[in-house]
């Protein structure tokens, strides 16, 4: 499946729970910023993938299996976060975002992943951190607002590691939705050392995968998927590594996804904008 196609279609069986719900009345919503991130690794029957079921009372994408991720806070954007790895500039560039708003990205993209699933993106400028252990306290802080990403990483004397991360994609919801996301996505391997946990009120349940099974899932109904986690566990079915994942070339393209069902199936195009 091409990374950047100026159109692709594919059908998913209806019974697969692809959300198709839409709301035509009024002009479309304004996207609000957003990150997600592909947390993968190496398991002993290959390359597994870190997913969430979110509970069915969420505003957005309820009952849904995704990756972690979520809004962009405003403090993300604090430049005085230590920063090691690509700079603003080069994300921006790729996302096709301003420098405070590759920043901001990034930022949220290290901070929700903290946040979702307990793994941080962040070290020291030689080593990313192994023991996630002494930050329990500063995660609530980062859940409940009392901090901003750049404040905990200062006063933890840790710098954010955008070398931990790659850009993978850049999706946007469909302009008829009522909630609408403008989302980057990145893909990082889990660090050696830390564990992805379930310990999130917005996920009724959590875990290990393979990309190949959990589609597999989807296709029995077994779990519900939105067409950018769909397309997304089926590029990774290509890799038997995170490493070989993390080296790929990707071309970054705005897509948004178009959903219509015709008879059992749903016929999903997707086309740059």
């Amino acid at each position: 499946m091409p990374d950047s196609p100026d159109e692709l279609i594919f059908d998913i069986p209806v019974g697969a729970g692809v959300g198709t719900r839409a709301n035509a009345d009024g002009p479309p919503v304004t996207p609000k910023d957003s990150a997600t991130v592909i947390l993968l690794r190496d398991g002993d029957a290959g390359l597994e993938v870190f997913l969430q079921h979110r509970v069915r009372g969420m505003a957005f994408a309820a009952g849904m299996t995704v990756f972690p991720g979520g809004g962009v806070d405003p403090r993300d954007a604090d430049a005085s976060v230590r920063w090691a790895g690509p700079d603003a500039a080069w994300w921006g560039e790729l996302f096709g975002a301003t420098e405070d708003g590759a920043c901001a990205l990034v930022c949220a993209a290290v901070r929700e992943t903290f946040e979702e699933c307990g793994v941080l993106l962040a070290g020291t400028a030689d080593a990313p951190v192994t023991d996630v252990t002494p930050f329990a306290e500063a995660r609530q802080d980062l859940l409940a607002r009392k901090v901003s990403l750049a404040e905990f990483l200062s006063g933890a004397g840790l710098t954010l590691r955008a070398d931990l991360v790659r850009p993978w994609a850049h999706w946007v919801t469909p302009a008829a939705e009522p909630r609408r996301y403008d989302t980057r996505f990145f893909i990082a391997k889990l660090p050696e050392g830390q564990e992805a946990d379930g310990a999130t009120s917005e996920a009724s349940s959590s875990g290990w995968q393979r990309p190949g099974e959990a589609l597999e899932d989807a296709r029995a109904g077994k779990r519900t998927l939105m067409p950018p986690t769909w397309v997304t566990l089926n590029e990774l079915t290509t890799f038997d590594t995170a490493e070989e994942a993390l080296a790929a070339e990707r071309t970054i393209t705005r897509i948004a996804p178009t959903l219509v069902r015709e008879g059992d199936k749903v016929r999903v195009v997707l086309e740059e904008v």
